[in-house]
């Protein structure tokens, strides 16, 4: 009689099960990033009236809408969505998001300190695509 292979058989290969468990996180997480900056694109709408403080910005040029991504970090296990800076507007995602003032070149080369309201877009697609993920969870380890 093979009492190991039968006691083998009786346990979790460790090793294949936190394979499954990893790869079923990046699939869940990369997933759920997608939706994430597709809610948060969606709500930028293209016009060249200003948006009302509170709302999601209005995007002039469009470039607001093809900064936004999303990334799965292995060693965090987690997911980074939002927009990328770019060279000289790094301060702008934040100031549309949260609000704030900035310094910025008024006439005559002056420094003037403007004031801006918030108009989150992150945060509210984030919050919207939230109670999909248990259902996203849902048989995700095989």
């Amino acid at each position: 009689m093979k009492i190991g292979m039968v006691t083998k058989s009786m346990f979790f290969d460790t090793a294949k099960v936190k394979k499954a468990v990893s790869s079923g996180t990046r699939k869940v997480l990369s997933k759920f990033g997608a939706f994430v900056r597709t809610a948060a694109r969606h709500s930028i709408r293209k016009r060249k009236a200003v948006s009302e403080p509170g709302q999601p910005p209005s995007s002039h040029v469009g470039l607001l809408r093809k900064l936004i991504y999303f990334g799965y970090d292995p060693t965090r296990r987690s997911v980074v969505i939002g927009p990328t800076p770019l060279h000289g507007t790094a301060e702008a995602p934040p100031l549309l998001e949260y609000g704030g003032r900035a310094r910025r070149r008024g006439r005559k080369g002056r420094n003037v300190i403007t004031s801006y309201r918030a108009r989150p877009f992150m945060g509210p697609a984030f919050e919207r695509e939230k109670p999909k993920l248990p259902a996203m969870w849902r048989d995700s380890v095989r």
